[in-house]
């Protein structure tokens, strides 16, 4: 069983129909923990992070082999979680991240939420790093989208990330990064020719691998 650890229940019919499309067969088990975001974007990630582990240890304490953080802005502070609780932790980000770097050097990362871009740059450089790969990372927040998630306005909400999609790969850019799993519809909207990378399917498929359940 793989637990997903939530900040928001919008993700819950998400990666339960994703799941059904790419690994039948895999058991989730969704934890949801909004007042985490919240606590993190007013006093930082690090304050949330014995809320996180405890969330962690409630996980593994009910039977799963992995843990996959959906929330790019406490993914760090959840990876930190996985030696203590001794089972994979994993954040959704960071195979988008090593993606990313692999496309080209010039990477713009788009976020809803401010305190979603500094977490997810210092994930793109660190893969970056890893790989010996050049990576001129540029953030980008989408003016008044978050509001528009937060009021329910979904609609609206992509729009604006495509439409943020479209204006920054007419700018030279090598690869787009949506640095929140929320955002990954837009990426089907979006007319730009540049590639525009979401972290729901790739960071799904880590975690499936993590407890031993293969792909379609």
């Amino acid at each position: 069983m793989l637990a997903l650890l939530h900040t928001s229940p919008v993700h819950v019919p998400v990666f339960d129909a994703l799941r059904d499309r790419a690994h039948p067969g895999l058991e989730l088990r969704h934890l949801v923990a909004a007042d985490l975001l919240e606590r993190a974007r007013a006093a930082g990630p690090e304050t949330v992070t014995d809320a996180v582990r405890a969330r962690v240890r409630e996980a593994v304490e009910g039977g799963a082999r992995a843990v996959l953080c959906t929330c790019s802005t406490l993914g760090d502070v959840a990876e930190a979680a996985s030696g203590p609780v001794g089972v994979p932790v994993l954040r959704i980000d960071r195979p988008m991240a090593r993606q990313a770097v692999a496309t080209g050097p010039r990477i713009v990362v788009l976020a809803a939420l401010e305190s979603t871009l500094r977490p997810t740059v210092a994930l793109i450089e660190e893969e970056a790093r890893r790989a010996a790969r050049l990576a001129q990372v540029r953030p980008v927040l989408v003016a008044g989208a978050w509001e528009r998630f937060e009021a329910g306005d979904t609609e609206e909400y992509l729009r604006r990330i495509a439409d943020a999609t479209e204006a920054e790969g007419a700018g030279g850019a090598d690869v787009l990064v949506l640095a929140q799993a929320s955002m990954a519809p837009a990426a089907a909207r979006s007319l730009t020719d540049v590639p525009v990378l979401s972290s729901p399917g790739t960071g799904l498929a880590a975690g499936a691998a993590a407890v031993g359940v293969p792909g379609t």
